[in-house]
């Protein structure tokens, strides 16, 4: 009987452990790597094309330098699962991104080898440079390497970095994995010549050599490398963009060929003494046929079968919140020549995919440049058109100033699609749309809005598509709508008008939001211990319902406000309104529910809810704890 051999990942608890293999065993190792990350999203979901793209990458990082000493830092985060393995936390990486689980992205608190966390982009060169100065200072020794894709370069961030990094001239790693070009050379000979010149070759060599590889490639792949070098020519003769920001420059080479890779990193290793820049092709999706096939390249997946690649679905029957952004702003657009639309690097997340398929030249993808996406979008506006710029509220953030300087000083008609707002699950605190209202409600001249179902949405797009005295914001959540029936068109809500759902006497809850669904549930409830409530939907935070809200002040003994958002937002102006009308001083009992004053931890939607205090059975505890009512018998 023949033993079977362990799996060199079971050897595998850290990455210490790499330091003993040999070239061979690290590419072994490499095949079990990409199999388990398989493996291991197929039961969780998440971001897979990514993680498969970097997995000789990473395991060549691991294995050249001293992680956690050298700082090692994905950008993003996506591709960072295959990392998570080969640091300890193998045994947990079928609970990424669940309640209690992993995070899908890096974060401090969860390991000492994610020294900086991510989930947004452009963030890494940043990181890795206060990281080296950090290390000159007397801080924290070791090297710093941030690992940052093509797409996440078309972030201005990781210039501003990069052109700081070259003045200040420290040792300093950054590997642009370049999954673009899609460069496959073939193994053998060349690959072993290159290893051989790479090992031997003198630093200063490093740049010649690299220039040398693409006369090496078949003429097939010779165009390819052209155009990704092409991509990075600057205006400096004789040097690339790269260069002329101080950096030294090693590539193209092929990041799926350990030959090549493992000599590269130890040769910059050894003899790099200021910032370099390593160039590592790429194939997203890597090692997995359908990840491969899919036009996404397995981006982001649910649950599926590892034989298929089929993902589970939830059956529902209610279209999805961005779904029905898409084909209402499609059906405005047929009607209105200068509607146009701006995503930044989010087509299909926004739902702008089925945009640009009808109207290609109305729409534009700016990539990772949520800063210039706004200024764009108030181009546009000023220029006649009238822009919907379509972007999560967690990235809206990033662009705020744009907003407050190029929007909203000038009182441009930029209207502002805001998708994913309120707690989204799986992805966690970085991705949360907390924030958006209480940013965009204090600024003057700014219409809020949030849907409180997919029929109000409709209506929603067709308010701002009708608006042009100044800017305007529309929110809506991640996911399916409750399965309201949808009208047939769109009609412009009145500005500042909000609706009754249900009419009461003792307490009013007043909902700005899709939690609409649960305070009705509430509603319920508290009617069936005694307890009349009114239920109203604000529809705006800005500007305010006043006539409503002061009715519902002075006909209840209680009124409280409920919203998707943090603390300074709806509630927050309610309550302001409430206090310059002197109502408090009629003795009415006020109470705003907002999400916690913390970030909280990835799991579903509905859990993140429950731990916010924001589900149906929290709602109704509010009203009975503000109106000081224990238990109240139900009604017969």
């Amino acid at each position: 009987m023949t033993d079977v051999p362990t799996p060199l990942l079971d050897r595998v608890k850290l990455p210490a452990d790499l330091k003993g293999l040999t070239d061979r065993e690290l590419r072994q190792l490499a095949d079990e790597l990409r199999a388990e990350t398989i493996a291991a999203v197929a039961v969780t979901g998440g971001h897979l094309g990514a993680g498969l793209g970097v997995v000789e990458l990473t395991v060549a990082l691991h294995a050249v330098f001293d992680t956690p000493r050298d700082k090692l830092i994905w950008d993003v985060g996506h591709q960072c699962y295959p990392h998570k393995i080969l640091t300890g936390r193998r045994d947990r990486i079928r609970t990424l991104r669940s309640e209690g689980g992993l995070s899908g992205f890096t974060k401090r608190s969860e390991s000492p080898y994610d020294p900086f966390g991510a989930a947004h982009s452009s963030t890494s060169i940043s990181a890795a440079l206060g990281f080296a100065m950090a290390d000159e200072l007397g801080g924290d020794p070791g090297d710093a390497i941030a690992v940052i894709g093509d797409g996440a370069m078309s972030g201005g961030m990781a210039f501003e970095a990069m052109n700081n990094a070259g003045h200040l001239g420290k040792r300093l790693f950054v590997i642009l994995n370049d999954n673009e070009m899609s460069i496959a050379p073939p193994v053998g000979a060349l690959s072993a010549y290159l290893s051989k010149l790479y090992a031997e070759a003198p630093m200063q060599d490093l740049k010649q050599a690299a220039k040398g590889f693409v006369s090496l490639l078949p003429p097939p792949f010779q165009e390819g490398a052209k155009r990704a070098k092409d991509m990075l020519k600057g205006m400096a003769v004789g040097g690339t963009l790269f260069e002329s920001l101080g950096f030294e420059y090693v590539g193209p080479i092929d990041g799926h060929d350990l030959d090549q890779l493992l000599p590269v990193l130890r040769t910059v290793k050894a003899r790099a003494t200021g910032p370099m820049l390593i160039h590592v092709l790429t194939k997203k999706g890597k090692g997995y046929a359908p990840a491969e096939a899919a036009r996404d390249r397995g981006h982001a997946t649910g649950r599926f079968d590892v034989l298929t690649g089929v993902q589970a679905k939830a059956a529902s029957n209610a279209p999805s919140y961005t779904k029905v952004f898409a084909q209402t702003l499609i059906a405005e657009a047929e009607r209105d020549a200068k509607i146009v639309a701006v995503t930044a690097a989010m087509p299909d997340g926004t739902g702008l995919n089925l945009f640009a398929d009808r109207f290609p030249k109305r729409c534009f993808d700016v990539g990772i440049a949520e800063q210039h996406g706004v200024t764009f979008s108030a181009g546009l506006a000023a220029g006649g058109m009238k822009p919907f710029c379509a972007i999560y509220s967690t990235f809206l953030q990033r662009g705020y100033d744009q907003v407050v300087h190029d929007v909203a000083i000038q009182r441009l008609p930029v209207r502002f699609a805001i998708d994913r707002a309120g707690l989204v699950g799986a992805d966690g605190a970085t991705h949360a749309g907390a924030f958006d209202v209480a940013f965009l409600a204090n600024l003057p001249g700014f219409v809020v809005m949030a849907a409180a179902d997919e029929a109000e949405l409709v209506h929603m797009v067709a308010t701002a598509a009708a608006h042009d005295a100044g800017p305007i914001a529309f929110r809506f959540p991640r996911g399916e709508g409750v399965g309201v029936e949808m009208p047939a068109r769109g009609v412009p809500l009145e500005i500042g008008r909000g609706r009754i759902i249900r009419e009461g006497t003792r307490v009013a809850i007043l909902s700005f939001g899709t939690r609409l669904a649960e305070v009705t549930k509430a509603a319920e409830s508290l009617a069936g211990r005694g307890v009349s409530v009114t239920v109203a939907d604000a529809r705006f935070a800005k500007p305010l319902d006043r006539d409503l809200i002061l009715r519902l002040a002075r006909e209840h003994e209680a009124l409280i406000t409920v919203e998707e958002g943090a603390i300074g937002g709806f509630g927050s102006h309610v309550a302001q309104l409430l206090a310059e009308a002197a109502v408090f001083d009629r003795g009415l009992k006020y109470r705003s529910m907002v999400l916690p004053d913390v970030f909280i931890d990835h799991a579903s939607p509905e859990a993140m809810y429950r731990v916010a205090g924001m589900d149906a059975g929290h709602i109704e505890a509010k009203v009975l704890r503000t109106l000081g009512v224990a238990v109240v018998g139900k009604r017969a």
